[in-house]
């Protein structure tokens, strides 16, 4: 608990409005495609047919990583619970750099999913800054 404390002291004593920023833009990018990975029904069962032939929770899959993609993408433009957003979002993010892998590799996928892991661990060790609701919250106590 020390280690989060002192990590929240120091991403609030480094804080800048860039950061605000690309927390923010990669909350709208978890938004839009968690909507595009509902809406790609064609692609999302080619991917898990190259991949998993035998796994029989597409549906579970499918409901799990856009619900997750989407409320934590808000959770994440907020700044509220961050850190707990991003953990929803990780395995997801590394399951589709693995797909890649699997299957056809897809040049355009895999570099989205890279950058978009790189920047959620970032912010999962920075946390949701000062200018967000976590700290609003932190600061009404």
């Amino acid at each position: 608990m020390d280690t989060v404390k002192n990590l929240n002291k120091w991403a609030n004593s480094h804080t800048s409005y860039p950061l605000d920023v690309l927390r923010v833009a990669l909350g709208i990018f978890l938004i839009v495609m968690g909507g595009v990975f509902i809406t790609n029904k064609h692609y999302l069962h080619e991917i898990i047919l190259n991949s998993m032939q035998n796994f029989g929770s597409e549906m579970l899959m499918i409901h799990y990583i856009a619900s997750a993609h989407m409320m934590g993408g808000i959770m994440i433009i907020f700044g509220l619970l961050t850190r707990w957003a991003i953990l929803a979002q990780i395995p997801i993010l590394i399951g589709a750099i693995a797909v890649n892998f699997m299957g056809p590799f897809y040049t355009q996928n895999f570099i989205l999913a890279s950058v978009s892991l790189l920047v959620c661990i970032f912010f999962l060790f920075y946390g949701s800054g000062k200018h967000s609701a976590d700290y609003y919250f932190k600061m009404q106590q």
